[in-house]
């Protein structure tokens, strides 16, 4: 596997003399020297500004921080940080960060990537990252479309998607990444949009801060090749309708008078609902912390897509082991057992042979 390995950090300050002259972290600390190159209105700008923001307010330094990002479009994003920086092969990015994350504890790790890149070619290596439960954070930039290579479905295309790839209409079921990610048993979930850079701002604070993996999708605006996929939940005129926001503890209402809910059937699924006809008393109250995913799995099935009400925000949030203990007591017993404390040395042990 071969990979570009950067490093954008290029004239970047020590801890202790950072951009804006104080020992505080700010947004610059984090920007790197390299040209920032997206189509015009692309909502990828809005993430990296966003992430960068976050990234200082956490306090965590650059040289404490490493992106790792597969092919396409996000695939930029790491020479746009100024921390160290992975851009990998197609859809490998998950699985080269567990192996970072495993090896150095001091490094905070994100993975970037979009919906083609992480749930095509990249999707068993995304499910096994997070079942795992390795200390990554994952960012899903999903758009609908493959950017990069000019306007082809992806796998969260909708039924019917007319692109150069499929001409008379996609027919694929899209995939469903909260769902997805959720059945793989990820400890973190959530969803938020581009352009609403508050609530962006704290999803992303959320994962950071997150002991396990976290899993974030992100509604990304691609204004080339899919432009408005999403416009039933960023307009003015009807954005208040079709946002749900999840508040862990608050029942899950919509609307700008949040005049309706969400609520259980008859049949047990989940179904919108007038409060003034059913009254608050009959909606759910949200619980991202509930160690059975059942009810997160409901919530990502809601809407069949952004063009309805769709719930935002954490889906869920619990803690459990990490298959990272596990790795470092078998690492630890074969260390002992060979008698070495040192990678190489390591794996310089035992029976070696020289090819060639």
């Amino acid at each position: 596997m071969s990979v570009n390995v950067t490093n954008g950090r290029v004239g970047g300050s020590p801890a202790g003399a950072r951009a804006n002259g104080s020992g505080a972290l700010g947004k610059a600390d984090f920007q790197s020297s390299s040209e920032t190159r997206w189509c015009p209105g692309c909502g990828d700008y809005a993430i990296l500004a966003t992430l960068q923001e976050v990234l200082a307010e956490q306090g965590t330094a650059p040289e404490r921080v490493a992106f790792v990002s597969g092919i396409g479009c996000a695939g930029r994003f790491p020479y746009y940080m100024n921390t160290y920086g992975v851009h990998g092969v197609h859809g490998r990015a998950p699985a080269f960060a567990t192996g970072l994350a495993l090896t150095r504890e001091d490094l905070q790790v994100w993975v970037i990537g979009g919906d083609g890149d992480m749930l095509s070619i990249g999707a068993n290596h995304l499910l096994h990252a997070l079942r795992r439960d390795i200390p990554i954070k994952i960012v899903l930039f999903n758009n609908q479309i493959y950017g990069l290579t000019k306007g082809q479905i992806s796998p969260t295309s909708e039924v019917g998607k007319i692109t150069k790839s499929t001409p008379f209409g996609s027919l694929d079921i899209p995939f469903q990444p909260l769902s997805l990610a959720l059945g793989a048993e990820a400890s973190f979930v959530a969803r938020t949009i581009d352009r609403d850079r508050k609530h962006l701002a704290s999803v992303l604070q959320a994962a950071a801060t997150h002991p396990g993996a976290a899993f974030v999708e992100v509604y990304q605006n691609c204004p080339v090749f899919n432009d408005g996929a999403y416009a039933a939940l960023t307009d003015k005129d009807s954005r208040e309708a079709n946002l749900i926001r999840l508040e862990h503890g608050a029942p899950i209402c919509v609307g700008r008078e949040r005049e309706r809910g969400v609520m259980r059937g008859p049949d047990g699924d989940l179904v919108l609902a007038d409060v003034s006809d059913v009254g608050e008393g009959a909606l759910l109250v949200h619980d991202a912390h509930r160690p059975d995913p059942s009810l997160a799995f409901a919530l990502s099935r809601l809407a069949a897509g952004p063009t309805e009400p769709t719930p935002v925000g954490v889906f869920r949030k619990v803690a459990r082991p990490s298959a990272r203990l596990g790795f470092e007591r078998e690492a630890a017993a074969a260390r002992e057992g060979f008698g070495v404390r040192e990678l190489d040395e390591l794996l310089h042990a035992g029976d070696t042979w020289t090819v060639g």
